[in-house]
């Protein structure tokens, strides 16, 4: 197998390692419209990293993190409905993304917008490896630490507060941590599909876990089966390999509906 090949794998396979126990959060929380808003935030921080000459990853992460803490913030607000300060934030920072774009494609810089939107797998190269095992590796300890938590406050939120569980500081981490999943898979599938690798495997899982524990691991197996069914597709039939492992991911969610009829 060609070294390409086998940095694409050891790519997907790693952010399936990270996207399946938080996706599982996201699955049972119903947080996939704020996935989507980090996701679409993601674009605005790739025209900043282009406009100071900064590394894309690290200004998408910078964005993110941004977003999610104003997020934390809005939330205590009871003005508004979740989903409608997530719609309004989603479309802000997308459109304020894609005309800072324009611009800078105006000035004369040529940027490949499909390969952002959509990922390319088949470019991952060592040094996103590094940020992708590095990353993963600070996510998981974090949401090892904070997992009984977590689900306290996923089964009953005015009953984690009550047994003193730091319910806003728990919800910022848990942003950071989406966040930086949505930063560093950028490259694998897009900004635009990123939400799909969180929230398809873990959906997935559901229909044969018992255990959230259980439900976290077949996650993950299931996101790295949906990542070698998209490399297969994508090399084979040459077709985009980021839609290509969400195709594959959601063809084995149709599968576990049929399974357990």
């Amino acid at each position: 197998m060609d070294d390409f090949l086998w940095r694409a794998l050891l790519g997907g396979v790693g952010i399936a390692l990270i996207a399946g126990p938080l996706g599982c959060f996201i699955v049972w929380r119903r947080m996939a419209y704020f996935g989507d808003t980090l996701a679409h935030s993601a674009l605005l921080g790739i025209a900043l990293g282009f406009l100071m000459n900064f590394n894309l990853m690290f200004s998408t992460l910078i964005v993110c993190v941004v977003i999610a803490v104003l997020l934390v913030i809005l939330r205590s607000q009871k003005g508004l409905a979740n989903d409608t300060l997530l719609g309004i934030l989603a479309h802000s920072t997308l459109s304020l993304g894609l005309v800072a774009l324009a611009f800078l494609q105006n000035d004369g810089l040529r940027i490949d917008l499909y390969g952002y939107l959509f990922g390319d797998l088949l470019a991952v190269t060592r040094s996103d490896l590094y940020w992708i095992y590095g990353g993963g590796s600070l996510i998981l300890l974090s949401l090892i630490r904070v997992w009984q938590s977590l689900l306290s406050i996923t089964l009953h939120e005015e009953l984690a507060q009550v047994e003193a569980v730091p319910v806003v500081w728990i919800h910022l981490l848990f942003m950071l941590m989406v966040a930086l999943v949505i930063a560093i898979a950028m490259k694998i599938v897009g900004i635009l599909l990123i939400t799909s690798l969180l929230i398809i495997p873990a959906a997935t899982a559901r229909n044969f876990a018992r255990t959230p524990e259980q439900m976290a691991f077949l996650a993950i197996f299931i996101g790295s089966l949906a990542v070698i069914g998209g490399l297969y597709m994508s090399w084979h039939w040459d077709i985009p390999t980021g839609p290509s492992v969400v195709l594959s991911a959601s063809c084995l969610f149709i599968i576990s509906l049929i399974s357990v009829r």
